[in-house]
């Protein structure tokens, strides 16, 4: 069975989804939209896709799809998903899922009174060493899961300069470091601790008057640049999480996870998974993920994370069955609910009840 993809996006497509299909044997992606014409043909010729369109819907009417990965910006993923469905297509979406809960839970409805597969683009579910977490603390490895901090200060120059703007530093086109980065770590922490109970959360943009890199002009950003929440889990542990771009140097992501007995340490400076229990030394416990080693596979483990997303798909695609490890849109719903509390709680100074 030969699974026909289409893909709407073409930047992070390049990067990870693409690379990653030409991995699964028996996938043919028979065409590529974008909202630049010259960006989808670049792409389509780079990955021998025979058909590139500037209008997805032209695209969707010309080409019978088995998949249709949404890969654009957060404002059109409602739209995009919910007429991949109509069109009898399964449903790949990006992170952030949607603007707000509300389209979140039409997509997540309309997939599942249609019987189509869907998928969050949530790879880090799939990187050996966060698995590896969850499974350490089902394990109960670590004893009591007591607090989880997250912290990611992605810098890399003068904040105040960079591209005038671009939608990830637009509110009204669902750019922010919540949407993101931080939907990566709420679902990480429903990965590996369950549900969210409350949430306790500030959302500001820090720099505001900016001058675009690429043009000179001044401009002013709409979406956040600094995020930090703290949550309670069903479980009884606290979560802590700080995401910035705000800051003019980066200092990477690090997971520190406490537990009655023992303590994990995960940075992407070096992605080394270390532990310690009581009386020994950290040692690491590091999985090497296989699938780094394949011919144009992207570095990183956002692009080596989604090999093994694709695979795991269209594997369920094929068998009939639901996901394993993937999270679906019921998944992406609880984190968009997550998001959307973080929102209303600085909005509201107040913990806000999942």
């Amino acid at each position: 069975m030969t699974i026909r993809v289409a893909v709407i996006g073409a930047s992070f497509a390049r990067e990870a989804y693409l690379p990653a299909f030409a991995q699964v044997p028996d996938v043919e992606v028979v065409a590529l939209a974008s909202a630049r014409l010259e960006s989808a043909q670049s792409v389509a010729e780079k990955f021998s896709i025979p058909h590139a369109y500037a209008d997805w819907r032209e695209m969707l009417d010309k080409h019978a799809a088995d998949v249709v990965c949404v890969v654009t910006p957060p404002v059109y993923h409602c739209e995009m998903v919910l007429e991949g469905i109509k069109r009898g297509a399964h449903v790949m979406c990006e992170k952030p899922m949607a603007m707000n809960a509300g389209e979140s839970q039409q997509m997540l409805e309309s997939a599942e009174s249609n019987g189509r597969l869907h998928i969050m683009g949530h790879e880090l579910r799939f990187n050996p060493n966060r698995r590896k977490i969850r499974q350490l603390i089902a394990e109960g490895a670590l004893g009591e899961i007591r607090h989880i901090n997250v912290v990611n200060i992605n810098g890399g120059g003068d904040p105040k300069s960079r591209p005038a703007w671009h939608w990830w530093a637009m509110e009204n086109m669902g750019g922010g470091v919540l949407g993101a980065n931080g939907s990566h770590q709420i679902d990480l922490l429903r990965f590996w601790l369950g549900d969210i109970g409350a949430i306790s959360g500030h959302v500001g943009t820090l720099v505001k008057n900016r001058i675009g890199k690429d043009t000179g002009e001044a401009w002013t950003p709409t979406a956040d640049d600094q995020v930090n929440f703290t949550a309670t889990m069903t479980n009884g542990a606290l979560a802590s999480v700080f995401i910035s771009s705000a800051a003019r140097h980066t200092f990477g992501n690090h997971v520190q996870i406490y537990g009655s007995e023992g303590t994990l340490f995960l940075s992407n400076d070096d992605e080394k998974l270390r532990l310690v229990r009581p009386g020994e030394e950290f040692q690491d416990i590091s999985e090497t993920d296989p699938n780094a080693s394949l011919p144009g596979v992207g570095k990183g483990i956002w692009n080596v994370s989604f090999v093994s997303l694709v695979k795991e798909y269209t594997d369920a695609i094929r068998e009939g069955r639901k996901l394993n490890w993937g999270a679906t849109f019921a998944d992406g719903l609880k984190t968009q609910q997550a998001m959307d509390a973080v929102k209303q709680s600085w909005a509201e100074r107040r913990w806000v009840q999942l």
